[in-house]
């Protein structure tokens, strides 16, 4: 009898191949992308940075220019970033990647996390009063159990 060895893919193997991380320009967010680079950086994995750009149907029913400001908004963190980048190259030495998916942020990032195979999923904490009733993306995440998930406050 031989024994047959399946190329497919295998999730949190030897540690994370990809680390994702949600930015949307808070605070919180931009620390989760700082942990996010720096675990990264350590396990040598690709960082996969993810913008989720909303989409807000009743701001363009009311003709307000929403799809434009999501794009500034991606252009500007993008920015950030490679500001950042730049600030360790030499020192520090991350492979990443900025990636915009559209829809609400828990869907976004469910859906990031599949199409990018990602092993690990780096969040920051909720900065709004409200989520502690109705649940936060974090909270969301944790819950669907299937990847594992940094909350970063």
């Amino acid at each position: 009898m031989t024994e047959q060895h399946s190329n497919q893919f295998e999730r949190g193997t030897d540690g994370p191949k990809v680390v994702l991380v949600g930015v949307d320009g808070s605070d919180s967010s931009l620390r989760a992308a700082a942990y996010a680079g720096g675990l990264a950086r350590r396990q040598r994995a690709l960082l996969a940075v993810v913008y989720v750009q909303p989409v807000l149907a009743a701001g363009a029913a009311l003709g307000a220019p929403v799809a434009a400001t999501t794009d500034e908004i991606a252009e500007d963190l993008v920015a950030q970033i490679r500001e950042a980048a730049e600030r360790v190259k030499g020192i520090f030495e991350v492979r990443w990647e900025f990636h915009t998916f559209r829809g609400d942020p828990y869907n976004g990032l469910v859906k990031a996390a599949d199409e990018l195979k990602a092993d690990a999923v780096v969040v920051g904490a909720s900065e709004q009063a409200g989520h502690r009733i109705v649940g936060s993306v974090a909270v969301r995440l944790v819950k669907a159990g299937r990847w594992p998930v940094t909350v970063v406050p």
